[in-house]
């Protein structure tokens, strides 16, 4: 199977994390996101222990929240000792309320209003990655509004190319994130910051995409910020405490995607910064990365059952689901691909058909061109795997269509994390 924590059984039922995913649907309804929560702890566990082993105590990997962001979520991440990435007031208040530590979370996003700074400030945040010169400025006058030093990172776009989707690359020169080094101005961003009074300059942050399977990408970007860091040093006389150089590690959607094995991945990177720092005379920084896909992507599963299947002979085949791109828009946006399993029947003839969804828009389509039993009918269930990350977190409402539960798994048994939205919720906000 794609993932260790998928199994077909005996009976040629689906199983995930050890319970059956049928089982499941007939409890909770569907559509529904299943969550592994052993999963996820083990591998958030993965991340600390490679960032002990090689970078020691003080590296801190921070979850990308934005990969899914929901109480229970960060209430594990504080119980496993991560620090958090936050790119919203939402997701900030999303992690308070869960009784996360205001000292370890990340503040990113490279529209922060006033509003938005006012809130983070007002709660304590304690670092915010400040994407651009406007929002330095806003950011140190509403510190001294507030009599407050601000701990600060500054985003530095580094001009790499991760190779992956072009719509989450986000390394390159040209993109709508960070200060780009190759112009010039992310000098001129680092001799701003150090005039603000209310801010105080802990290192520097970059991210130059997701997905990424490619082993040298994080070294490239690893000596491309070395390198700059030791210009900072000779030109305006700082050394840095802090490097943060974002996340991005790829995950298995399908079979044909590579294992990335992060660990040796976080050894490599960690041998060539102490290599590229101390030619360049540097201590070496506290370093952060920003995983969020790869902690939550592969304990992840949406079930689903068939409404109709239709068949256009000469042409192709359709199975209809209660879902669709409200709860995976993900191909839709990107063309991602899924592996997709029928939950309660494997084997015997087999058929192509496109996975699609109830709403009414004809590109409502979660996987084209995919192999199922060639009798799948109505009231079957079928599993989209891996769709831990950026699925519910890009859940919508189009067409009115409540979002899908949240369910997770844990030593056996289940409980709701974020419950059904019912249509009397979809309606509460209309005056």
């Amino acid at each position: 199977m794609l993932c260790d924590n998928i199994r077909r059984e005996t009976d040629g039922k689906l199983s995930f994390a050890g319970q059956s995913v049928c089982a499941l649907a007939d409890r909770y309804g569907t559509p529904l996101y299943l969550m592994d929560e052993d999963r996820i702890r083990q591998n958030c566990r993965m991340y600390l222990s490679a960032f002990r082993e090689h970078f020691g105590d003080g590296a801190l990997p921070l979850y990308a929240g934005k990969a899914a962001a929901f109480r229970q979520m960060y209430r594990i991440m504080a119980e496993e000792g991560m620090g958090v990435d936050a790119v919203s007031p939402g997701e900030i208040a999303t992690a308070l309320s869960a009784g996360f530590p205001a000292e370890r979370i990340y503040y990113h996003g490279d529209g922060k209003t006033d509003a938005d700074i006012a809130f983070a400030l007002d709660r304590g945040v304690g670092c915010f990655i400040v994407d651009n010169g406007n929002e330095l400025v806003a950011l140190n006058e509403a510190a001294a509004e507030r009599g407050v030093k601000q701990k600060i990172l500054l985003r530095i776009t580094p001009g790499i190319d991760p190779h992956t989707y072009k719509a989450i690359n986000t390394g390159a020169v040209d993109v709508k994130f960070g200060v780009p080094v190759e112009t010039g101005q992310a000098m001129e961003f680092v001799r701003a910051a150090l005039g603000m009074k209310q801010l105080s300059l802990a290192g520097l942050h970059c991210h130059v995409g997701s997905m990424v399977f490619d082993e040298d990408v994080f070294l490239r970007t690893a000596e491309l910020m070395a390198g700059f860091m030791a210009e900072v040093r000779d030109e305006l006389g700082v050394v840095f405490e802090e490097l943060n150089l974002g996340g991005g590690y790829g995950v298995r959607y399908v079979d044909a995607d590579p294992a990335a094995d992060i660990p040796a991945r976080i050894g490599e990177v960690a041998a060539r910064l102490r290599t590229l720092f101390g030619e360049n005379d540097l201590p070496l920084p506290r370093f952060l990365m920003e995983p969020g896909r790869s902690i939550v992507a592969d304990a992840g599963m949406t079930v689903y059952t068939v409404c109709s299947v239709k068949r256009i002979p000469g042409y192709k085949s359709y199975v209809i689901t209660d879902g669709g791109m409200t709860d995976n828009p993900r191909y839709c946006l990107y063309g991602a691909a899924y592996t997709v399993l029928h939950a309660s029947r494997h084997g015997g003839l087999r058929a192509i058909f496109d996975l699609a969804g109830r709403c009414c828009e004809s590109g409502d389509i979660i996987q084209p061109a995919i192999s199922l039993p060639a009798g799948t009918t109505r009231g079957d269930r079928i599993a989209v795997c891996t769709t831990g990350a950026y699925n519910y977190a890009m859940a919508s409402n189009y067409n009115r269509f409540p979002r899908p539960p949240v369910v997770m798994l844990r030593g056996g048994e289940s409980y709701l994390a974020v419950r059904r939205e019912t249509v009397e919720d979809v309606l509460a906000l209309d005056l």
